[in-house]
């Protein structure tokens, strides 16, 4: 199984020379850039961790690989992406977010069926990742 979040996720991985395209991109947008890594890609987890501070004003593509290489290092086997944020209307929207890196097996999602008041059937989707390492051991 891939997990299909963000722009390019249906194609293969991106490389670095095709990442630094893209934050250049950004960057000519005037675009501010963060790293983000997670183990539990859930649809609905959508507030990743951040890695260091969002780069505001960043001219140089060179110091985002840098922070995407140290987030490598410390989380090899994690999901990491990298979000683009356009301030040019006065509210911050992400205009780009993309995976950089994925763990070489993906260990996806279960269907978890519970039954409810009365004859109610109610459906969770659940992370293997979650499963194997529950919160208090994840961090």
């Amino acid at each position: 199984m891939r997990v299909t979040q963000g722009c390019f996720s249906f194609l293969p991985d991106l490389s670095d020379e095709q990442i630094k395209k893209q934050i250049n991109y950004a960057v000519s947008k005037g675009w501010a850039i963060s790293v983000e890594w997670t183990d539990d890609p859930h649809p609905r987890n959508s507030y990743w961790e951040l890695w260091g501070l969002p780069l505001f004003d960043i001219q140089d593509s060179a110091a985002v690989l840098y922070e995407i290489n140290e987030c490598r290092r410390v989380n090899p086997e994690g999901y990491i992406k990298v979000n683009a944020f356009d301030a040019s209307i006065g509210t911050e929207s992400c205009a780009l977010s993309f995976m950089v890196q994925r763990p070489v097996e993906e260990p996806g999602f279960y269907l978890e069926r519970n039954e409810v008041a009365g004859r109610h059937i109610q459906y969770t989707i659940s992370s293997y990742a979650v499963q194997a390492r529950p919160a208090g051991d994840r961090y």
